[in-house]
């Protein structure tokens, strides 16, 4: 309960009323604000985040979910901050607890956000050798298309380490979906891809052009020469 008063205390501090409505409105008022930017974030909690190191999992989660439940935008942020900033504390087996927390309050920020720490996780389980793509099978069929959208993203910044093959087969199976943030997650995904291999990525789109949508082709490809 203490570092939760703390890291309140520490965010209020930095709190500016004048920039609070314009951050809500460009979440399309979603969420209410404290009005803190992401630099001054960081900077107010980094030294009750440091002090985080070696606390476990369980610690970490609980803090997110307490900070999760506060009505200001900016606390769910703060949870995001603190776990990947302790990323390697958390393994395959917390991913279940991740993706609840995550279909809280869901935004496009905050589920992109727990993207990235979902496919921190599993990438530090690919390099030892491990595969995490069962959990993120799961995801591909939840109904939450956010968590669709969280599947169809964790594997972006892997580049080498990428599974083209779960790639492919996951943007095709997501391919006929109208949501726009899946259609942009496929492009998105895609794209993150082709600067590890681009020559891949537009033979796939190309050959699955009628599939995807004209929103994930175009994003797929849009950073290719010519």
């Amino acid at each position: 309960m203490r570092l939760h008063a703390e890291l309140k205390a520490a965010l209020q501090a930095a709190a500016d009323p004048a920039r609070a409505l314009p951050m809500q409105a460009y979440m399309r008022d979603q969420f209410v604000f404290l009005g803190v930017a992401a630099p001054q974030r960081r900077l107010a909690a980094k030294a009750l985040l440091a002090g985080l190191k070696g606390a476990g999992a369980d610690v970490l989660l609980e803090q997110a979910q307490r900070l999760w439940q506060e009505p200001e935008r900016e606390y769910q942020h703060l949870a995001l901050d603190m776990l990947a900033l302790h990323r390697r504390q958390l393994t395959p087996a917390h991913l279940p607890a991740l993706l609840a927390l995550a279909r809280q309050r869901a935004w496009w920020d905050s589920v992109d956000g727990m993207a990235g720490i979902v496919g921190d996780v599993l990438q530090a389980e690919h390099k030892r050798g491990g595969d995490g793509h069962a959990h993120m099978d799961a995801a591909l069929r939840h109904d939450d298309f956010w968590l669709r959208r969280i599947a169809m993203l964790h594997q972006l910044g892997w580049r080498a380490d990428t599974d083209a093959a779960w790639l492919y087969d996951a943007a095709l199976a997501l391919a006929h979906e109208d949501e726009f943030f899946i259609r942009k997650a496929i492009g998105w995904a895609l794209r993150d891809y082709a600067r590890h291999a681009p020559e891949a990525v537009l033979a796939f789109a190309s050959a699955h052009r009628q599939q995807l949508s004209a929103l994930s082709y175009r994003e797929a490809l849009k950073h290719q020469p010519g």
